[in-house]
C-alpha cells in the first residue's frame, strides 16, 4: 500500500463542504468528488482524510489531503489523472507519496484561514465570488485590537455551531486584521484547529466591531458566554489558505 498525499485548491461555491454529514449526494461534496473519481480510475475503495474540513460554500487554496492506494499507479499519474477527470472547480497543485505513517488530519499542527472583505462602493467583477461585498467604513484599529483579544488558548465554544460534548479549548497562535490594498480588508486567523463554523462567527463578529455593531472589548465576555457572538460572515469569503505539518 502507498500512502499519496495531495495538496489541493478549489472552489467551494457550489458543493456542501469537504465532507457534509447526512449529505444523500457524495457528489455534492469535495471528498465524495476526488473519492469517485479515485475509485473509477483505481477500482479501489479509497478512505480520504484531510486536514480542514471546509464548511458549505468555503474555499481553499491550499487543502491537504491523503489516502492509502494499492494501485501501481504512480502519484505523479494519480495527480495528472484526477486533474484530467475532476470538475475544473477541483485541482491538484501536488501529489506525492508520503511516509507510512503520514495522516492528513491527525498530523495537521495548524490550519489559516482567511476571510477577504472588499470595502468599496462597487464590487470586484474578477472576486466577487471570493469576497464579501460590504461597502461601509470599518474600524480597523477597534477589529485589530479585538483579534488580540483571541490569541492563547480558550473555550471557544460560543464561536461555534456546533452542539459537541467534546472539548472545545483551541489554540489561536494568529488573528490579524490587515488592509494589503485599497477596497480590500483581511481576518487572518491561524489555530491548532477550529471548531465548526468558527472562522465565520469570528469574521462576524470582528466585522460587527469594525462597524461599531459591537465594542472592541467584547471577546472576553462572549468568550465567557456572557455576550452572544456576531452572525456567521457569510462563507464566499472564507478560504482555507495554509495546512502546518512539522
Amino acid at each position: 500500500m502507498k500512502n499519496i498525499r495531495l495538496t489541493l485548491e478549489y472552489d467551494g461555491t457550489r458543493y456542501q463542504g469537504w465532507q457534509h454529514p447526512g449529505i444523500k449526494t457524495p457528489s455534492d461534496t469535495i471528498s465524495g468528488r476526488i473519492k469517485s473519481t479515485l475509485c473509477r480510475m483505481t477500482g479501489e475503495k479509497i478512505e480520504l482524510f484531510c486536514a480542514a474540513r471546509t464548511e458549505p460554500g468555503v474555499h481553499a487554496s491550499c487543502q491537504t489531503a491523503g489516502f492509502l492506494i494499492s494501485s501501481p499507479l504512480s502519484p505523479q499519474e494519480i495527480g495528472r489523472m484526477l486533474n484530467q477527470y475532476l470538475p475544473q472547480d477541483i485541482a491538484v497543485l501536488w501529489a506525492e507519496e508520503a511516509p507510512e505513517r503520514f495522516h492528513a488530519s491527525l498530523n495537521c499542527l495548524s490550519q489559516t484561514y482567511t476571510y477577504r472583505v472588499c470595502t468599496g462602493t462597487v464590487p470586484d467583477v474578477f472576486r466577487r465570488k471570493y469576497m464579501y461585498h460590504l461597502p461601509r467604513p470599518l474600524d480597523i484599529l477597534a477589529m485589530q485590537k479585538a483579534a488580540s483579544s483571541l490569541l492563547g488558548t480558550h473555550d471557544f465554544r460560543c464561536f461555534s455551531s456546533g452542539k459537541t460534548k467534546k472539548r472545545s479549548e483551541r489554540e489561536i497562535r494568529r488573528a490579524e486584521v490587515i488592509s494589503p490594498g485599497e477596497g480590500e480588508l483581511c481576518i487572518v486567523l491561524e489555530a491548532s484547529s477550529f471548531l465548526r463554523q468558527m472562522p465565520r462567527l469570528i469574521a462576524g463578529t470582528l466585522l460587527d466591531i469594525g462597524l461599531g455593531l459591537k465594542r472592541a472589548e467584547c471577546i472576553p465576555a462572549i468568550l465567557s458566554g456572557q455576550e452572544p457572538a456576531g452572525a456567521p460572515a457569510p462563507a464566499l469569503g472564507l478560504c482555507l489558505t495554509g495546512t502546518r505539518y512539522a
